[in-house]
């Protein structure tokens, strides 16, 4: 397994993360690792494009008309 040092560690995030580890009965190593975790496993949060309004209403009925007249 391997080990990760971390240099500069600001001391608010040290706290934070102190906190947050004994909220969660964790040492701080494994709070850093499960926030790792969840960080890096998690898929990433697809952006959707904004909603478009059209014109009417589309409906099932319509769209079964579209693909009958799209046959012929």
């Amino acid at each position: 397994m391997g080990a990760l040092v971390i240099k500069d560690f600001p001391e608010g995030l040290h706290r934070m993360l102190k906190m947050q580890a004994k909220d969660n009965h964790r040492s701080m190593a494994r709070e850093a690792l499960t926030i790792l975790e969840n960080g890096l496993v998690s898929p990433p949060k697809v952006k959707l494009p904004p909603l478009v309004r059209g014109k009417f209403l589309l409906t099932d009925e319509w769209i079964d008309r579209a693909k009958r007249e799209g046959r012929e």
